[in-house]
C-alpha cells in the first residue's frame, strides 16, 4: 500500500471559523483524516513528502515532515497528517487507534468546557459580558448543560478581553493579541471578583480552571496565583506566555509555580515533544496542555503523557475545532497513564458540531465523559453532505 495523494476541504464554521478537513489517500482504496487549524497550502506543501510512501509507517514519514512545523500554528499541517496516518493504519489493521498506543487504561475520557467569558447581560454595552455578574450567569447556563461538565473553564485576565474592558485595569497593554502588560490593583480586583462570583454558582460540584492570558508580568501572575490559592482551582493557564507566543518562558514558569500552591498550566502552543523537556524535567509547571493540532500529533501527545508522569507533572490537552480532532484526542488520552485529568472541548455553541461526522454514538459526550470507540482507526466517517454546508467557496472537496 502507497499514499497516492493528500488533499483539504476547508469550512467554515460559525463560532470555529476557517478549518482544514485533511483527507489522506491510498492505491488501495483506504484513506484517513486529519484536521489542520492552517491556511490549506500549508498542508498541500506536504504532499510531494508523503506520495509513494508507506501510510502505515509512520515514524518514518514523521521524520521526513517535522522540520515543516513549528510554534502554533505551524505545527497543524504536520499534525493533520498525522491524524490522518494513524486513522489509516486502524482501518488497515481492523483496530481502533488507542490499540497502537499500547492500548486503553480507561474506557472514557473525561472532557472539560471551555466557557470564554460571560453573558452580555445588556447587548448595547460590550463591557456587559466581563462583569462578576456575567460570568455567574454564563456559570449557571454552562453548568446546566445536557453534557454534564465536572470541569468548566472561564477566561480572565487577557484572554478574552476581560483585563482590557477595565478602566486603568493594566499598563501598557495594547488591544492586540497576544497581549502583554501589568496589572494594577484595579485590574486584580476585577479578576478576583469574578472568580468569586464563578465559585458562588459552581462550589466543589464543578471544577473550576481559568484561562489568564498569555501575556501577564511576572509580578502580575504572582499576585494572581496567590489570590486565587483560596478558591482551589483546577488549574490557571498561560499567565506568562502561551497561545500563539512563538517561545515558552521556562524560567519564569518555574519561579512562578514553586511560588503558589494554585496549579499552574501552559503549553499548548509547543511544537513537538522537544518544547516540553524543560518544561516537565524543570518542574516549571504543574500541569501541560499540548494539543494534538499543533504539538506533531496523537502519538506525540501520548509521548508527552508518558514523560510528564515520569516527573510528576499532570497533563489536560488542549482542543479546538471539529470531531476529527476530538476523536484524535479521545484515542490519545485513553491509553495515558492517570496524570491525566481531561481534555477540552471548545464547541458547545457550534451549530451541528457532531454531525461533521458519522459512525459514533450520540450525544458524544454524557456525564462529563466520552467513550472510546472500537471501530478501526479513529472511527468515524466525515458527513459530506454537513461539510458542504460550510465549504468555503472555490475549496475542493476531495475531488
Amino acid at each position: 500500500m502507497k499514499i497516492k495523494d493528500l488533499k483539504v476541504a476547508v469550512v467554515n464554521v460559525p463560532g470555529l471559523g476557517r478549518i482544514g478537513i485533511v483527507r489522506v489517500d491510498t492505491d488501495e482504496g483506504v484513506y484517513g483524516y486529519g484536521e489542520a487549524h492552517c491556511p490549506r497550502d500549508h498542508v498541500l506543501r506536504l504532499r510531494n513528502f508523503l506520495v509513494g510512501q508507506d501510510p502505515t509507517n509512520i515514524s518514518k514519514i514523521m521524520l521526513h515532515v517535522q522540520h515543516m512545523g513549528g510554534f502554533k500554528p505551524w505545527g497543524s499541517a504536520v499534525s493533520a497528517v498525522e491524524m490522518a496516518l494513524w486513522d489509516i493504519t486502524g482501518k488497515v489493521f481492523g483496530l481502533p487507534v488507542y490499540r497502537f498506543l499500547g492500548g486503553k487504561n480507561r474506557e472514557k475520557v473525561r472532557v472539560y468546557c471551555d466557557c470564554g467569558v460571560g453573558v452580555p447581560l445588556d447587548p448595547s454595552d460590550p463591557a456587559s459580558m466581563f462583569t462578576p455578574e456575567a460570568y455567574a450567569e454564563k456559570a449557571k447556563r454552562m453548568k446546566s448543560l445536557p453534557e454534564g461538565f465536572t470541569i468548566l473553564k472561564f477566561d480572565i485576565g487577557f484572554h478574552g478581553r476581560q483585563l482590557l474592558s477595565v478602566k486603568s485595569g493594566s499598563l501598557e497593554a495594547e488591544p492586540i493579541y497576544p497581549t502583554k502588560g501589568h496589572v494594577t490593583e484595579r485590574g486584580l480586583k476585577s479578576e478576583i471578583a469574578i472568580v468569586k462570583a464563578l465559585k458562588e454558582v459552581l462550589g466543589d460540584e464543578v471544577g473550576l480552571a481559568l484561562d489568564c492570558g498569555p501575556g501577564q508580568s511576572f509580578p502580575s501572575a504572582l499576585k494572581l496565583a496567590k489570590a486565587l490559592e483560596p478558591y482551589n482551582l483546577m488549574w490557571a493557564e498561560d499567565l506568562l506566555t502561551g497561545d500563539y507566543s512563538p517561545y515558552t518562558e521556562v524560567y519564569l514558569y518555574g519561579l512562578l509555580s514553586r511560588r503558589t500552591t494554585t496549579p499552574i498550566l501552559t503549553g499548548e502552543q509547543i511544537y513537538l515533544r522537544y518544547g516540553f523537556r524543560d518544561l516537565v524535567g524543570k518542574h516549571a509547571v504543574d500541569i501541560v496542555a499540548p494539543d494534538v493540532s499543533d504539538v506533531g500529533g496523537i502519538y506525540e501527545l501520548k509521548w508527552i503523557s508518558e514523560f510528564a508522569d515520569l516527573y510528576g507533572v499532570l497533563i489536560a490537552p488542549h482542543n479546538y475545532g471539529l470531531p476529527i480532532a476530538f476523536m484524535a484526542n479521545v484515542h490519545a488520552a485513553a491509553a495515558m497513564p492517570k496524570n491525566f485529568i481531561a481534555f477540552e472541548h471548545h464547541a458547545t455553541h457550534v451549530a451541528q458540531w457532531e454531525d461533521f461526522v458519522k459512525g459514533l454514538e450520540k450525544p458524544l459526550i454524557r456525564d462529563g465523559f466520552v467513550n472510546v470507540p472500537e471501530k478501526p482507526g479513529l472511527g468515524i466517517e466525515v458527513n459530506e453532505d454537513t461539510v458542504r454546508k460550510y465549504l468555503v467557496e472555490g475549496e475542493d472537496f476531495f475531488e
